[in-house]
């Protein structure tokens, strides 16, 4: 009896303290780590997550999927007149007018102006700086200032694009402060990433434009954010954000119903604990809501093209076919999380799923086998295939303590046992395998990961050859498999001079048709993300694409 009683009484402090979530201070918790908030280099999720609530760009995609200027008075579209087709030297080009709002400053009071935004060009365009998506700035070919107003600029771009005004990853850094930096170490490969004030002095409160700056950062532990008082835009409800880095998924509902952190966020529970959670909440009347939303997140096994075995075609098809993906879905997700077909998601306007244009894999042991016979791997009396002595070995990395990712393991272990594939499992810190191990793309076999994206975006990032990732351009480039295909480079720069949309959706079918049949990638399954919030929250929105809840910060509060 005395124990029930005090699990009861623990219930009913854990809601209190739910409710007793005031205006001087939100924690959230979060499970992966972070790094740096130098947006222009941040290869993690998490990193993302606290930069946008501290650093702002231009305009962004909203939860709702609409564009909105942020940092502009108006998106230049060909339309409004802000934007128009040039030529120069026989080449079709865009040319858009920008104009800067009025009031915008850093934290530290200096102006934001056009000189921001052409440095925050030149330092992404240079190619000694890791920057992971290279073709956000790439894209401009230049960029001029309106010497009468420092408000305005025009960009020309380099061709004539259909999303040229697509721009939400174009985040400024302060050229006051930046810039000196910048000209002492880009020359050095790496060199700037390690010098960069965001990574040396991240309390300086001129690196941030957003609604919060940062107050306090400890690497490994939390990150503290407070209002910046330079901020134009909506004050933020909240006098103090703390997000705190709780690795284990499986630890962060104990701290959320002992009251040490107040929400969870996009980042933190597994889909199945959320589901899991839910339900305890319904039961228990616990002052709760999970979000969830269908997202472009997509969860998948990056194949490292240059390892010997996975070279081989029907290697890696055959990887493909020895795993139930639906199967995998009903056990750990309830078949809430289907499986991927390729890399674009069911709610993008893109989307296929058309056998007569993709490949699609059935799951059927047997052809895994036949496959793997005609590869030349033979079983042994062990249970595993061999050629030429070799043992038919994998390994398959992923983020440590990550524990749906585990299950994913363990489930795709035993799945390739069953057709003579040995998998041994190596996993890291979030922090060293998206920072080296993917970023350089350094996996020997097999890296499980998921890619964020926003509707109908380009996949030049992780598709195009130029995009993989060497010493020699920064590790910029997030083609971490390595894959060359020069019909689907040639496929990638048409979609971005087709302006009529069934055109490009069938340009986008042809590139998912060798996507699927050339297997770069093993998809896994659509994710749907969640997050936890108090009942008592509102403005809070989940966002299905790449650009998180957190973008709009400043509009979270609680019902008085």
């Amino acid at each position: 009896m005395r124990k029930l009683l005090l699990i009861a009484l623990c219930i009913a402090l854990c809601a209190s303290t739910a409710f007793a979530l005031s205006k001087e201070e939100l924690k959230i918790g979060i499970s992966q780590e972070f790094e740096f908030l130098n947006r222009h280099i941040q290869q993690m999720s998490a990193s993302n997550y606290i930069s946008d609530m501290c650093v702002r760009g231009l305009l962004i995609l909203d939860a709702n999927g609409e564009w909105q200027p942020v940092f502009i008075k108006q998106i230049p579209d060909l339309d409004n007149g802000l934007a128009e087709f040039i030529e120069e030297e026989g080449v079709k080009k865009i040319k858009a007018h920008f104009e800067l709002k009025e009031g915008l400053k850093w934290g530290d009071g200096t102006a934001i102006t056009g000189e921001d935004v052409k440095f925050s060009w030149e330092v992404g365009i240079h190619e000694n700086i890791s920057v992971g998506e290279r073709e956000i700035w790439a894209q401009i070919e230049r960029i001029e200032l309106d010497p009468a107003d420092p408000l305005k600029f025009t960009f020309i771009y380099k061709e004539a694009r259909w999303d040229f005004n697509h721009l939400p990853q174009f985040t400024l850094l302060p050229k006051h402060l930046e810039e000196p930096v910048f000209k002492e170490h880009a020359p050095t490969v790496g060199s700037y990433e390690k010098n960069t004030l965001y990574a040396t002095d991240p309390l300086n409160p001129g690196l941030y434009n957003g609604p919060y700056r940062v107050s306090e950062i400890q690497l490994g532990s939390h990150v503290v954010l407070v209002p910046n008082e330079q901020w134009a835009g909506q004050k933020p409800y909240f006098q103090k954000v703390v997000i705190k880095l709780i690795p284990d998924t499986s630890t962060l509902e104990a701290n959320l119903m002992s009251g040490t952190i107040d929400m969870i966020s996009g980042l933190g529970l597994s889909f199945d604990q959320a589901v899991a959670f839910e339900k305890r909440i319904n039961e228990k009347s616990l002052p709760y809501i999970v979000d969830f939303v269908p997202s472009l997140l997509y969860e998948h096994i990056d194949l490292q093209l240059d390892n010997s075995i996975l070279k081989d075609l029907n290697v890696r098809k055959a990887l493909v076919y020895a795993i139930d993906r639906d199967a995998l879905s009903q056990a750990l997700f309830e078949g809430k999380q289907p499986k991927a077909l390729h890399n674009i998601a069911p709610i993008d306007r893109w989307y296929t799923d058309d056998p007569e244009k993709i490949v699609l894999y059935e799951y059927s042991p047997r052809k895994a086998r036949s496959l793997l016979d005609e590869a030349g791997w033979i079983m042994g009396d062990d249970g595993y295939r061999y050629k030429d002595g070799e043992k038919l070995s994998l390994q398959l990395m992923t983020t440590a303590g990550n524990k749906t990712r585990e299950l994913v393991e363990a489930w795709l272990q035993e799945e390739w046992k069953k057709v003579g594939v040995e998998i041994t499992i190596k996993n890291e810190p979030a922090r060293v395998f998206f920072g080296d191990t993917v970023r350089k793309s350094e996996f020997p076999a097999m890296a499980m990961f998921a890619w964020f994206s926003s509707p109908e975006n380009n996949p030049r990032s992780t598709m195009h050859s130029s995009n993989i990732p060497t010493e020699a351009n920064g590790w910029s480039g997030q083609n971490d498999t390595r894959w060359s295909n020069a019909e689907v480079d040639q496929l990638i720069e048409e979609i971005d001079v087709t302006f009529d949309h069934e055109k490009r959706k069938e340009l986008v079918a042809k590139i998912l048709y060798h996507y699927t049949n050339e297997v770069p990638v093993i998809p896994l399954y659509y994710r749907t993300s969640n997050s936890v919030r108090p009942t008592n929250m509102e403005g809070y929105q989940l966002a299905p694409h790449q650009f998180s809840e957190a973008n709009h910060v400043e509009f979270w509060h609680l019902t008085e």
